[in-house]
């Protein structure tokens, strides 16, 4: 990385965790089922809230309900290994004194099941904002000029990892330097929206 930071940021599905494909099968399914006029619907909502994917595309309360209670069920059942190298990669940061946070669309249920998979995850990043943490989703900045505010560090001196194009979108948007994976979206797809592009973090580290 041809940078200094003092702050690294991490998007949660398809960037710490390898959960992207599992997430694109069920909104795949949703939009089949829901929004069938929509096509690529489980690629347009990466990146968004649960409300404001429903405020967007899905606003009957009763589908809303039902849509809630199938993903509550298939994430308490998801697999939730990490993307090669991320691990080892974070613990090098922490080593090296650099701040870590994840900065997640994700809501705090669902984060539950993610800590009981992986209860480490509360060491080895200081901060986890999820979408109870900000007002706006992501493509806004929001998300991300939080987690730089709450370690103090201007978002300049902040590497931002992210690899959906809403998430690509809100970290160019915020000002840090941004670092796009290819674990969602195919490399030519991403290189215009990020500084940089890897396929995963097994070659980050020194």
């Amino acid at each position: 990385m041809k940078m200094t930071f003092k702050a690294a940021l991490f998007d949660l599905d398809g960037v710490v965790l390898d959960t992207e494909g599992q997430y694109s099968e069920f909104w795949g399914q949703m939009g089949r089922e829901y929004r069938p006029d929509v096509p690529d619907f489980s690629l347009r909502i990466k990146g968004q809230t649960l409300r404001q994917i429903f405020d967007a595309w899905i606003t009957d309360p009763a589908k809303q309900t039902e849509i809630t209670r199938r993903l509550d069920e298939f994430e308490a059942r998801m697999q939730y290994s990490y993307i090669k190298g991320t691990r080892a990669y974070v613990e090098q940061l922490r080593q090296q004194g650099i701040h870590t946070a994840i900065v997640t669309s994700s809501n705090q249920p669902k984060m539950e099941n993610v800590y009981r998979a992986h209860p480490e995850l509360k060491e080895l990043f200081e901060h986890i904002l999820t979408s109870e943490d900000f007002q706006e989703s992501k493509p806004s900045p929001d998300c991300y000029l939080r987690a730089a505010a709450s370690f103090g560090v201007p978002i300049q001196e902040c590497v931002v990892f992210e690899d959906s194009i809403n998430g690509l979108k809100s970290g160019r948007a915020s000002g840090a330097y941004v670092m796009g994976l290819a674990t969602t979206n195919p490399r030519e797809a991403i290189t215009t929206l990020c500084d940089e592009v890897i396929e995963d973090f097994e070659k980050m580290r020194n």
